[in-house]
């Protein structure tokens, strides 16, 4: 009798997945991208975002932080839904009286359960940390003479659930948002990503830039990919994470052009639209490389590391 012997199909992200549970830096939910985070894990987001944060030290930047969830209203003039709907979601509550309620309960999983008695909020999961700022600073009329920079951070969204842990549905990203005019956004956008790979150099991660896109969606997203890598107005820098033949964006830099200046009204001191950029950070993603990179024990990272992260004070 032949006996057939099962390879195993686990991938790398399955097996780094399996490590970062092991030793306590995620906790699985059961909903794949759905995680807690251990101590050890959260002191090193805390620990990058700082440094990303001493990164900005000498420039007049506006702090503003934001929950993980933006007006319905700010989330449609974004262009977002049209551009990714893959990604989007948003919030639902249960608007009905006492007799909508019981037939919510009595409601079956096959049809639907207590979900489909759900309602619309008028407030989406924000998918950007940089996305609530642009109505913010377009409601306070038109921007100073030099233009304007806020340091934004948030817990955002995307629907794309998966087993690698590289791609969380929930994460935190910190992000630098620039306003003025082309020439400042483009030396803006050069300055953050000079920023950004000596920081990565600082925590010893093989860190590369590479010319991008955004994952449009539909039958124009080929031809929206080509234009924004034509006029290089979105750049990444990549570290191998989970699977060392497929390195991963840490940190974006993209130059928006008008965009959001148009769906917001956001004026240049002159009346003009302003442009706008940003440089953004995954913070979990940076600390899943070091995990992956330098192990799974923070405490026995490189000295040099560890200073870099922790600076004694």
């Amino acid at each position: 009798m032949n006996i057939a012997i099962m390879a195993t199909t686990e991938t790398p992200a399955d097996l780094f997945r399996e490590e970062l549970v092991r030793h306590g830096h995620l906790l699985p939910t059961g909903v794949d991208g759905l995680y807690g985070r251990g101590e050890a894990f959260e002191a090193a987001v805390a620990a990058v975002d700082a440094m990303v944060g001493r990164l900005a030290d000498g420039d007049r930047v506006e702090v503003l932080r934001f929950p993980p969830a933006m007006t319905r209203a700010g989330f449609e003039a974004s262009g977002y839904f049209r551009n990714f709907p893959q990604l989007t979601a948003g919030v639902s509550c249960f608007c009905g009286d006492d007799s909508a309620h019981r037939r919510a309960l009595a409601c079956t999983p096959e049809q639907g359960g207590f979900a489909s008695h759900m309602q619309p909020a008028d407030v989406m999961l924000t998918p950007a940390s940089c996305y609530p700022v642009y109505p913010i600073v377009a409601a306070r009329g038109r921007l100073p003479e030099e233009g304007w920079l806020v340091d934004s951070s948030s817990y955002c969204f995307r629907r794309e659930p998966s087993v690698d842990p590289v791609r969380m549905q929930m994460f935190r990203q910190r992000e630098q948002v620039c306003f003025g005019t082309p020439d400042r956004i483009r030396a803006f956008q050069s300055r953050w990503m000079d920023r950004a790979m000596a920081m990565f150099a600082a925590l010893h991660l093989p860190a590369a830039t590479d010319i991008a896109n955004d994952p449009f969606f539909g039958r124009a997203a080929p031809l929206m990919r080509d234009g924004q890598r034509s006029q290089r107005l979105k750049f990444e820098i990549l570290v191998p994470i989970s699977d060392p033949d497929r390195p991963n964006a840490c940190g974006s830099f993209n130059y928006h052009v008008t965009h959001f200046a148009e769906a917001y009204g956001i004026r240049a001191a002159d009346g003009e639209l302003a442009h706008t950029g940003c440089a953004g950070f995954g913070l979990e993603r940076i600390v899943l490389a070091l995990l992956r990179h330098h192990g799974m024990d923070p405490a026995a990272w490189p000295q040099a590391v560890r200073d870099a992260l922790w600076p004694a004070r």
